[in-house]
């Protein structure tokens, strides 16, 4: 049973008496029963005057019997030895009712709260409501659920301490118990609130896991001021941070409250705080999308194109990338805001991707459109294939977050093959290139190549040619096919790039051997799966 009992009669006179809304009262009295947070404003108001009007030997009526699952806590200060206790014969001082009347009501119920600064008012009616869910519909998501979240103003937690604080010291005057339950979370008993009514509105249900975050984002400039203080008697709780406009967070200011003596507080703000003249602002209502990955394989033709967009100094290189060939039709079909493409490896800007081709994830970012058919992807991954003739992409599906690490797995252990056109500066015959079939698990050290130098640490990496098949082309002509381990360089296995690769093919012919094309013919990795045709 969630209700207000008699030792809740002190703390209701004079949070009321403060400028405390109805709802703020009641988290302050621990109630927590969802639905009589939903009552209307005006009704509670009413409901409160009325329980302090009745006679005190009453047990109060402003209660529901709905079971409710437990709420979440926050914890203002430690319990006190007998905190409990009411006195020593169980015997409830008389206190002061309020003023009745119509107009005193009336007058009581227009204030901004001093202590949630409205939000428990203006912001949980049925205007605000429609106001956030025409925000949503006019984004146009697809969704199925929704999560509601709520930032509120850092000085929202030093008003609260203070309310606290004031209703504790006004007790102690009273020579009045006060019971040291923890209050209901302003954020919670908001969510209590909303909850249903978005529900409603939006026509789907509240879901604490849903991908698709509806967001409001609370200011109120005004008491913008209020935690300054907390800077000069906690200054190790405020550290600059290059991504905060301020230094004033909640988290920084949840901190300084936890550290700050009751002395130093009292001394810097009113207990309970003062009602502002304003209430809150919504300075936004965002809403977003949990990301969505799709997976493929994907060929590449051209031997001027590079994976990913070629930008040197700030100077585009090439007109286009295998990256944005994908993702130019993967964002206009899911409405996204962005995305992240990663691949198992990578090829240099003119070897080709043959066979199966390589395994490819793009992450799309915030995207109005989730829900895809196969047939849908099918039409998809053909309308990639029909924008260009430089790549072609395969088993186009929606993946999971999760499933994605499947192709970063056993990158080091994974093989590919290869397949190298090499020329050599003296002449060959058949029977000089033979021996080269006979070769396996031919050991590399490998040390970082002068060609990526700019951009990879300097180290000596030992790699693995697993096996190799030569074919004779002519005199200073052979083909050669490679299995190797992953992350072996072959164009600097082929030309020895100034001996920084040993041994290397030069070396192995003892004659100057360089690479005139390179083709990977295979990525040994079985993912994303193969889909029917």
């Amino acid at each position: 049973m969630s209700s207000l009992t008699e030792k809740d009669r002190p703390v209701v006179q004079l949070l009321l008496n403060a400028g405390t809304c109805p709802r703020c009262i009641l988290r302050f009295c621990c109630v927590g029963s969802q639905m009589l947070y939903r009552h209307p404003d005006k009704d509670l108001m009413k409901d409160l005057q009325e329980f302090l009007e009745n006679n005190q030997e009453k047990e109060d009526t402003v209660c529901l019997d709905v079971p409710d699952p437990p709420c979440k806590r926050i914890r203002l200060e430690h319990r006190e030895e007998g905190a409990d206790d009411q006195n020593h014969n169980g015997a409830i001082p008389q206190i002061p009712s309020a003023d009745s009347g119509n107009a005193a009501m009336e007058s009581l119920a227009v204030k901004v709260c001093n202590v949630c600064l409205g939000i428990l008012q203006e912001f949980c009616e049925a205007d605000f409501v429609k106001k956030v869910c025409q925000k949503v519909n006019s984004a146009d998501y697809q969704f199925t659920s929704f999560v509601f979240s709520v930032s509120l103003p850092p000085q929202l937690s030093v008003r609260e301490r203070a309310a606290w604080l004031g209703v504790k010291q006004e007790m102690r005057n009273l020579g009045l118990p006060l019971a040291k339950d923890d209050i209901v979370q302003l954020k919670e008993a908001y969510k209590w609130i909303i909850h249903p009514q978005l529900s409603e509105e939006l026509g789907v249900p509240a879901d604490g896991k849903s991908l698709f975050e509806v967001s409001v984002v609370f200011a109120h400039p005004e008491t913008d001021e209020e935690c300054h203080f907390l800077a000069t008697a906690c200054p190790d709780c405020f550290k600059p941070a290059k991504n905060k406009q301020s230094v004033f967070t909640r988290m920084a200011v949840i901190k300084a409250l936890e550290k700050i003596k009751e002395e130093d507080f009292l001394k810097h703000f009113p207990c309970p705080p003062s009602s502002p003249k304003k209430l809150c602002d919504a300075l936004e209502i965002q809403c977003n999308n949990g990301a969505v990955f799709v997976a493929g394989r994907y060929n590449k033709y051209s031997r001027n194109l590079p994976q990913t967009p070629w930008i040197i100094d700030g100077e585009r290189k090439l007109e286009s990338s295998v990256e944005e060939l994908i993702s130019e039709h993967l964002m206009a079909e899911f409405k996204a805001d962005s995305f992240n493409f990663s691949s198992s490896g990578r090829e240099d800007v003119d070897v080709r991707t043959l066979g199966n081709g390589r395994p490819f994830a793009i992450e799309l970012v915030n995207p109005r459109r989730i829900h895809f058919t196969a047939e849908e992807m099918k039409r998809l991954q053909q309308a990639i294939n029909d924008s260009s003739d430089k790549i072609q992409v395969r088993d186009l599906q929606l993946v999971t977050r999760e499933a994605i690490g499947r192709m970063k797995e056993g990158e080091e252990e994974k093989t590919k093959t290869y397949s190298a056109l090499i020329w050599t500066d003296r002449a060959i015959q058949r029977e000089d290139i033979a021996f080269l079939d006979d070769i396996k698990e031919l050991k590399l050290d490998q040390k970082t190549p002068l060609r990526v130098l700019h951009r990879r640490p300097l180290a000596v990496r030992c790699r693995l040619i697993h096996t190799m098949r030569s074919e004779y082309i002519d005199e200073h002509h052979f083909r050669l096919h490679l299995k190797t381990q992953a992350g072996t360089y072959i164009k600097e296995f082929v030309h020895g790039d100034f001996g920084r690769t040993k041994p290397n093919i030069g070396s192995l012919l003892n004659r100057t051997a360089d690479i005139l094309e390179l083709d990977v013919e295979s990525v040994d990795v079985d993912w994303p799966p193969t889909l029917a045709d």
